[in-house]
């Protein structure tokens, strides 16, 4: 998504730029099409260094929004998260499926599950437990790429899952080699966890479209369980 935002943001300009050129033609005074252009270059990049982007990513999502299907790979992708997360007995706190309601939880993304991320404290786990925990919480954060590539073949979404991920690792004297390969073996791991509770996961999707609540959404998953 953030390379859409770059693409649309190189339209806008390209499109500015081609009215300057044509507005003689039609009587257009230049001032029009380059304060225009200021204006929106303006916005993007008080939106990229004050708001993370939220605003670039809630006009796209309202774009697109349009597309049943960008809807239902943003449901998949979350499902993935969701799924795999529970599966691993990490707490989930909630979960969003469109920019705006992301937006109102001051959360990044189009999307998202929430999770208890204390697990992750150093202060509450010695060296072991940090690093088989940290081992979970990749492959939650690999789960929404492997549900895409389940569903459809490919996956659209996960550049912020990656840099968690990546971030997570680094921060842990990891190389970038090494941050590769764990990604690598995270999203297979993700990739089985779902293909051995398809049933589940299946119903998980249909349940979130209906927006349901984080407790229903467990039930639905043991339910569906083999």
């Amino acid at each position: 998504m953030q390379q859409t935002a770059l693409n649309l943001i190189a339209i806008g300009v390209f499109g500015m730029t081609l009215s300057a050129l044509l507005g003689p033609l039609f009587n257009i005074s230049p001032a029009i099409p380059a304060v225009a252009t200021f204006g929106i270059l303006s916005l993007v990049t008080l939106d990229s260094f004050s708001f993370q982007g939220k605003g670039v990513n809630l006009l796209l999502d309202s774009v697109a929004g349009i597309s049943s299907q960008h809807r239902d790979r943003i449901i998949q992708h979350e499902a993935g998260h969701f799924l795999v997360a529970y599966l691993l007995g990490i707490p989930i706190t909630g979960y969003t499926l469109t920019a705006w309601e992301a937006l109102k939880q001051n959360q990044p993304g189009l999307g998202g599950v929430t999770f208890d991320n204390e697990q992750l404290s150093p202060d509450a786990l010695d060296a072991v437990e940090m690093r088989l925990t940290l081992e979970r919480f990749c492959t939650v954060w690999m789960a929404g790429i492997a549900a895409e590539n389940l569903v459809y073949g490919n996956a659209e979404g996960g550049a912020e899952d990656r840099d968690k991920l990546t971030n997570a690792l680094i921060t842990l004297g990891r190389s970038l080699s090494q941050c590769q390969q764990q990604e690598k073996f995270a999203q297979l791991q993700a990739k089985t966890l779902i293909e051995e509770n398809w049933s589940s996961y299946q119903a998980l999707v249909e349940a979130m479209k209906t927006r349901a609540s984080v407790a229903q959404c467990y039930q639905v998953i043991e339910s569906h369980k083999l």
